[in-house]
């Protein structure tokens, strides 16, 4: 069941990809919509997505979708989580790290994911129980056991303020003691580079579904944890993530728990 399925996922994915990599010269001059503080969407968001859409149900009529631009489509107990364009804020300005992620979920519980990066042709999938894949490379993640000479993943919530406070100080306690931080803007992308081992650990503050859905089962495949700021599993539905090695993931907990306020909980 999972091959056929994932195989559609990657066609969906590279088809989307190319939509994307034909527009990128023209990013700077493409309508911008603002669905929110600091939410954007451009006309490439949404005609990447309804292609992913078209292929899948081409393949799969009776599934249901939940999908950044245009939100549920009922089906059946099959679910494809869709962010056409992970770093729209980044393709927008030309700066080069964004993708597409696809996830999809079987009676709640992650089957499936694709993260592709249309500009450096990497193309990230993963089957439940089957491992993760980098074109066709098996990936595992860091062995680091020390925050010394660790490199690690955030994203700010700039969508939400109110986290603001809370969010400076586990960077404050992280930067203490690691090697350093990245911020580069596209969640998706981070927890395939967590899986590949690029990055030793990660946390976020209030993601989408769409947002981590198929990086944390790359993550998950290449050996790494993954739990939301209460250390359970709810991380899909708080947006509240910390992941990485069992190793990292347990020295990040012990950093950022302190400053995790109720709100976050």
């Amino acid at each position: 069941m999972q091959q056929p399925m994932l195989n559609i996922a990657v066609r969906a994915a590279r088809a989307a990809g190319d939509i994307i990599l034909r527009a990128t010269d023209k990013a700077a001059h493409l309508q911008v919509e603002y669905k929110g503080k600091n939410d954007f969407a451009t006309e490439i968001d949404r005609f990447a997505e309804r292609e992913i859409i078209s292929i899948i149900k081409a393949a799969y009529p009776e599934h249901g979708f939940l999908a950044e631009e245009s939100g549920e489509h009922a089906g059946n107990e099959y679910v494809w989580v869709i962010d056409p364009l992970d770093g729209t804020t980044n393709f927008v300005h030309g700066f080069p790290q964004y993708a597409v992620s696809i996830a999809l979920k079987v009676k709640g519980r992650l089957e499936v994911g694709v993260v592709y990066d249309p500009l450096r042709d990497e193309l990230f999938t993963a089957k439940r129980g089957g491992g993760a894949m980098l074109n066709n490379r098996r990936l595992r993640v860091t062995n680091l056991t020390s925050m010394k000479g660790a490199l690690i993943g955030t994203g700010f919530p700039f969508k939400v303020p109110q986290h603001l406070d809370a969010y400076m100080e586990m960077f404050k306690a992280v930067t203490i003691d690691s090697a350093g931080i990245r911020r580069a803007g596209s969640a998706a992308l981070d927890l395939a580079y967590l899986a590949a081992g690029r990055l030793d650990a990660f946390w976020e503050i209030e993601l989408k579904e769409w947002d981590m859905a198929a990086g944390i089962l790359l993550l998950k495949e290449a050996g790494g944890v993954a739990t939301d700021f209460s250390f359970n599993d709810g991380y899909l539905e708080s947006g509240n993530v910390i992941a990485g090695s069992p190793r990292m993931h347990q020295l990040m907990y012990q950093l950022i728990e302190p400053h995790v306020t109720d709100a976050l909980k």
